[in-house]
Formats: structure tokens, sequence, C-alpha cells
């Protein structure tokens, strides 16, 4: 029977992850937590060109050896992504935290969903571990129908917002505005006609806020 995961989006900044492992797989998983800006400590006796680079520019630990019991003290998170099957179920028995088990999630209790990223916005899709192959599908979907235009309105609302919240006093004013250049229809414009349009169009429904 197939987990009913809890969706949550945690923030990993300045807290310690181990990464154990250090192939391919392992080297995608702490170039993710490195973006979120987690201190990670790599524990294998191999690793790639490019964790080796990380290393030597300080970004993360590597600890040159196998795994060993005790490794785990004092993380927040831990990822299991060595080929090895005894050694993944053995770092996530020892685990005594978040731990994913790359390939396994029977043996975690967390999984990492396909994620699409545009700028400050973060969609992720979970089968709850049935088909990563459909979330990567659906992945593909979802980047090909919001482009890179969506990074742009965002950053521009963020700043938006912040005058919206000083210039209109009314609360219930600032709702409606607020929903109105979020909406699907300013959504479906930044498709069809870019981000200048939209920004130029979420402008004039702020101003005629503002006026009226």
């Amino acid at each position: 029977m197939n987990a009913s995961y809890y969706p949550a989006f945690l923030n990993v900044c300045g807290k310690q992850c181990v990464v154990v492992g250090g192939g391919k797989v392992a080297e995608r998983k702490v170039l993710s937590l490195l973006s979120s800006g987690a201190k990670i400590t790599v524990i294998s006796p191999d690793i790639t060109l490019r964790l080796t680079v990380e290393r030597d520019k300080g970004n993360i630990k590597h600890i040159n050896r196998d795994y060993r019991i005790g490794d785990l003290k004092g993380a927040f998170l831990v990822i299991a992504a060595t080929s090895d099957e005894k050694t993944n179920k053995k770092v996530a028995s020892g685990a005594p935290c978040l731990v994913n088990v790359v390939d396994a999630p029977e043996f975690a209790n967390f999984i990492v969903p396909s994620v699409v990223k545009r700028g400050l916005m973060t969609i992720a899709i979970s089968t709850s571990g049935v088909s990563p192959a459909i979330a990567r599908t659906v992945r593909r979907e979802i980047e090909a129908f919001y482009g890179s235009e969506l990074s742009k309105y965002l950053v521009f609302l963020k700043k938006l917002r912040k005058q919206v919240l000083t210039d209109i006093t009314s609360s219930k004013t600032r709702r409606r505005l607020l929903k109105e250049i979020a909406s699907e229809k300013m959504l479906r414009l930044l498709r069809e006609k870019g981000y200048r349009e939209a920004k130029e169009t979420a402008l004039r429904l702020f101003r005629k806020t503002v006026s009226s």
C-alpha cells in the first residue's frame, strides 16, 4: 500500500544535510541542496568530477570513505544515494531525521518530487512513488505551459504587491486587486501576449484602483 504523503516545502538554508554516495544521482541531489543553501556532507570513497570541484571550492564537505554508523549525528536531512541496496537500507535505518532513499521510497520517510522551477515559483509533482515516469511527463507538460515569462511576472508582482499594501488602505480593495492581477485571465494574457503586456495591464489596474 502506497503512503499518502503530506506535501511540504523545506527550508534547509544553513541546515546540516548528509548525502551518502558520490555518483551522478548523488551529484544531482547535492546540487539541488546547494541551490537551497544547505550545509552538505558527502560520504563516499569516490565522487564525481563536479562534486570534486564543489569540494575544492569549499562548498561541500567530503568524507572519503564508506558510510559508518554514527555518520548521521546532527543531520537535519539525509539522502541515501549509493548503488548498493544494503548500504542504503543501513543509512535509512540509522537516520534519526528526514531520510530519502533513491529509488526505494519504502525505506524512506519522504520522497523527492519532480520539480518545475520558474524563478520564485516552484511546482512539485508526485505520484506517491507509483510512477516517477508519469511525474516526469507531467513536469515536462507544465514546463512547456509555463515559460520564463512567469519568472519575470512573479518578480514584478513581488514589487507591485509592496506598492499595493502601501498605497491602498482598504483591505477589501487590496484583496480584490491582488486576486485580479493573479487571475487565470492574467496568466492567459501572460502566455499569449508575453510579459510586457501582462505587466502593463497589471499596472493599469493598479493605477485605476489607486485613483478611484
